[in-house]
């Protein structure tokens, strides 16, 4: 490999320039940099949320199998042919043809034998490809400056990916657009905390030699008074007497 075609070490792919959804509007970005005289081994595409498509294009069966090996057998027949061609220009027209009547009998056979060893776990036939939600332009700190210039006011903002609303949300819940907002329960009424009780401050009993207040005086000066003993009979007759 050329130094030129040399990648960049490392796995720093620098600053995001420009965002965009499709491959080719990235590689478009990446032209116009070069165009710019921006160090193409500065640039780098980086594909977010990469994932692998697999694409069904029909049934799998012998017909279909021996259809597809004929195909490739024609292209090794004729490869074969070709060389018998280069090394003797005088071969007949029959040689040749039997050189890629050759290569389709042997690549329907090669196909056949592959489908009957694969059939139990495959009888489909598909094309895989790969595909991300967006592209992003990266390019390392010592060209940055020279790409941000070179791509002005043309630069892209950065795409948020597609939100697939078939999975569910790792955080929080999701809100269909559209719907209405569940409507907020009624909050209850806050009850004031009940007040303390009064706490009865004591009274401080008064030093020995000082005069007591005038209300604890005058109760201590009261007495209860007794109701008079009803007189006896005795004491009646002696006052009439």
């Amino acid at each position: 490999m050329s130094m030129l075609n040399r990648p960049a070490s490392g796995t720093d792919t620098g600053e995001i320039v420009a965002s965009m959804r499709d491959y080719e509007s990235a590689q478009k970005t990446v032209s116009k940099l070069i165009a710019g005289e921006v160090p193409a081994r500065d640039i780098a595409i980086v594909g977010q949320s990469v994932r692998t498509v697999e694409r069904v294009t029909g049934k799998l069966g012998y017909a279909a199998a021996a259809r597809s090996g004929a195909i490739n057998g024609v292209l090794i027949g004729l490869f074969l042919a070709a060389i018998l061609v280069l090394g003797n220009p005088e071969v007949p027209i029959q040689l040749f043809l039997g050189f890629v009547l050759i290569g389709v009998a042997v690549g329907m056979l090669l196909s056949l034998v592959t489908y009957a060893i694969v059939r139990r776990r495959r009888d489909f036939a598909s094309v895989t490809q790969f595909a991300a939600d967006h592209y992003e332009v990266t390019v390392l700190s010592t060209s940055l400056g020279k790409a941000r210039q070179v791509l002005g006011a043309n630069k892209v903002a950065p795409v948020r990916p597609p939100v697939n609303l078939d999975e569910p949300p790792r955080y929080g819940e999701r809100i269909t657009p559209g719907a209405t907002a569940p409507a907020p329960s009624p909050e209850e009424p806050v009850i004031p905390p009940r007040p303390a009780d009064p706490v009865a401050e004591p009274v401080a009993e008064p030093e020995s030699g000082a005069t007591p207040e005038a209300g604890t005086a005058a109760a201590s000066t009261v007495t209860p008074v007794e109701p008079d003993a009803a007189p006896d009979a005795d004491g009646i007759q002696g006052e009439r007497a």
